[in-house]
C-alpha cells in the first residue's frame, strides 16, 4: 500500500455513486484521502444546486466505508487558474499525488510539480451529476444513483423542488 495521503476534488451536485466508487478504488492505493468540495461557494443553480454544508453532509456517512482517513474541505473559486493550485494547498493538509481526470486539473497540478494519477472512472454515462439531476428534473427515478445518506440530505432539504424552481425562467 502506497503510504501517501491523495488528493481529489469534485463538485459533487450531487455525490453519487460513480464517486463512491472512485474514492473506493484511490483508499486501496493510499492511506489518507483529502477530498476537496469545489465549488463551494456556488448553489442554488441548476448545475451547481447544493451548498457546500449539504455535499458535507450527503458524503459524510457514505465515506464511512472507505477504510481510510479522510478529510473533506470546501474550496471555493478563485477564478485565477495560475494561483488555485496554491489556493488548493493553502486550504489542505499536504499531500503528495493528486487524483483527477479533469484535463485542467492535471495540467495545473503537474505544472506545480505533482504527481497526478488519473482516477478510474465507473460508469459516467449513468453515474453523473448531470443525468442525476436531469432525472430529478424530469420527475424520473434517481435514488438508485445516490448514497443512501445523498438521497436523504436531498430529501430533507426539498431538493427536487429546489431544483425545479432555480431552472425554470422568470414567467410574464
Amino acid at each position: 500500500m502506497d503510504s501517501r495521503r491523495a488528493f481529489y476534488i469534485g463538485r459533487f451536485q450531487p455525490y453519487h455513486l460513480g464517486h463512491q466508487n472512485v474514492l473506493e478504488s484511490i483508499a486501496q492505493e493510499v492511506d489518507e484521502i483529502i477530498i476537496g468540495i469545489g465549488s463551494a461557494q456556488a448553489s442554488h443553480e441548476p448545475d451547481d444546486l447544493f451548498t457546500a454544508g449539504e455535499r458535507v453532509l450527503m458524503m459524510t456517512d457514505a465515506l464511512e466505508t472507505l477504510g481510510v482517513k479522510h478529510y473533506i474541505i470546501p474550496i471555493e473559486d478563485i477564478r485565477r487558474n495560475s494561483v488555485w493550485v496554491s489556493h488548493v494547498i493553502s486550504m489542505t493538509p499536504p499531500f503528495k499525488v493528486v487524483y483527477s481526470n479533469n484535463p485542467l486539473v492535471i495540467r495545473l497540478f503537474e505544472e506545480a510539480g505533482f504527481e497526478v494519477r488519473q482516477s478510474p472512472l465507473f460508469k459516467r454515462e449513468r453515474y453523473s451529476g448531470t443525468e442525476i439531476r436531469r432525472r430529478m428534473l424530469d420527475g424520473e427515478e434517481w435514488e438508485s444513483l445516490v448514497p443512501t445518506s445523498t438521497a436523504e440530505v436531498i430529501r430533507e432539504i426539498g431538493g427536487v423542488g429546489r431544483l425545479k424552481i432555480v431552472s425554470s425562467g422568470d414567467s410574464v
